[in-house]
């Protein structure tokens, strides 16, 4: 940070969970303008140490004089104390970026992933909306990587298989597969039933028409990051026993006919885009991979044989950073010299 910028007061709800911490990290990475920290957490949280460039800070219970100190306020303590806590912090003067699923359909909430629909931040004059949502981990990989692809070719429709890492779950997520692998059986499970030498098609609560919710997120929420309604989503989402890290299978039928190599091209010189697209050489993008880094990773890339405008491609991101806290920090970097 540079003598002549200016720095601001971040709160951070949640402060002490695993994408809280990583939230503190990234803004560490990054170079982010922190004046202070204020670590926010439940009551039985309250009082915990929080380490931040040298410097130790108490988590506090959020209220409203707290957040009267802050510019920035990130939050990721779940969808209930979202909807308790953002229009509190937006009220008193915060521009509040969630985490959860609070708002991310409300029209009057601008949904964002930086490198695919940043003019969506600020409204009328310029100025940051009080609420900016970020999109579902599974869901901000996927379309950092159909948006160049869906200028260039228009998507028509993209069928979608997850495998997302136990994190995605938080700690107790985490928690569960290494108990499991440790002989702990527990009476109930986490990941609905035991994950460890799993695979389980079961991310969310199911919907009335068969989906999860997590699968209706993809649908839902893709729609309106990309401004088209006209897309189709048709996903299945899988939790799988690693501990960083989002694989996604993806088809995408287009408009117009492409040449790999253009698409090969085209996603490399994209932002937040790494393509890895070598399988003569075993090179492709994995979990490990993807592991604390903040790129969307992108390989095995190949017509489908049966639909000429249909493309396969595999990609990865680390869910606790580009599907959570690095997407949040990016979007609070665009407010910086504004607010």
């Amino acid at each position: 940070m540079s003598s002549t910028e200016k720095a601001y007061s971040v709160a951070i709800l949640g402060a002490t969970g695993l994408v809280g911490r990583t939230m503190l990290q990234v803004l560490d990475e990054r170079d982010f303008p922190v004046r202070k920290v204020l670590p926010l957490a439940s009551a039985k949280s309250c009082g915990k140490e929080i380490e931040f460039r040298g410097e130790t800070y108490l988590t506090e219970v959020p209220s409203h004089e707290v957040f009267s100190k802050a510019d920035i306020a990130l939050f990721s303590a779940g969808a209930a104390a979202s909807r308790q806590w953002a229009p509190v912090a937006a009220e008193a003067g915060a521009v509040v970026i969630d985490n959860s699923s609070a708002f991310r359909m409300d029209p009057e909430v601008p949904l964002v992933v930086p490198e695919v629909n940043p003019e969506a931040i600020f409204g009328a004059g310029g100025r940051p909306k009080g609420i900016i949502a970020n999109p579902n981990c599974s869901t901000i990989q996927m379309v950092v990587v159909l948006k160049p692809l869906h200028d260039r070719y228009r998507i028509r429709r993209v069928v979608v298989s997850t495998y997302q890492s136990v994190t995605g779950k938080g700690k107790a997520g985490r928690d569960a597969l290494e108990g499991e692998l440790a002989g702990k059986i527990p009476e109930s499970f986490v990941h609905a039933h035991q994950i460890a030498f799993n695979a389980v098609p079961h991310i969310d609560v199911f919907q009335e028409n068969g989906y999860t919710k997590e699968e209706m997120k993809m649908v839902n929420e893709t729609r309106k990051i990309m401004c088209d309604e006209s897309l189709s989503v048709s996903p299945t989402t899988v939790r799988i026993p690693v501990y960083g890290g989002h694989g996604e299978s993806l088809n995408i039928e287009f408009e117009d006919d492409f040449k790999i190599e253009e698409v090969r091209e085209l996603l490399a010189g994209a932002p937040g885009i790494i393509v890895q697209d070598d399988p003569s050489s075993n090179l492709y993008p994995m979990p490990l991979t993807s592991y604390k880094k903040d790129e969307v990773f992108v390989g095995r890339i190949r017509r489908d044989f049966w639909h000429p405008k249909t493309l396969n491609m595999w990609i990865v991101a680390d869910n606790l950073r580009k599907g959570a806290a690095t997407n949040t920090v990016q979007i609070a970097e665009k407010l910086i010299g504004i607010l």
